[in-house]
């Protein structure tokens, strides 16, 4: 019998602490709020991180549950 542990055997429908539940909440709150701000980001402020305007607007257009 193998001891490996791989994400398709865990048990996805065990009960979640309260912690855990207040963690993903606030998780989605910080996310949903950075994607708030980079959707007002200047093409001064997206050239200055490196980034293009289709991935600012790729991520910003994201919902919060969405990594």
């Amino acid at each position: 019998m193998s001891s490996c542990t791989h994400e398709s055997m865990t048990n996805h429908h065990a009960p979640l602490s309260v912690a855990a539940i207040a963690e993903t909440f606030h998780v989605w709150r910080e996310r949903a709020h950075q994607r708030r701000e980079l959707a007002h980001w200047s093409e001064r402020d997206i050239h200055d991180a490196g980034l293009s305007v289709g991935d600012v607007m790729a991520e910003a257009s994201k919902p919060f549950w969405r990594a």
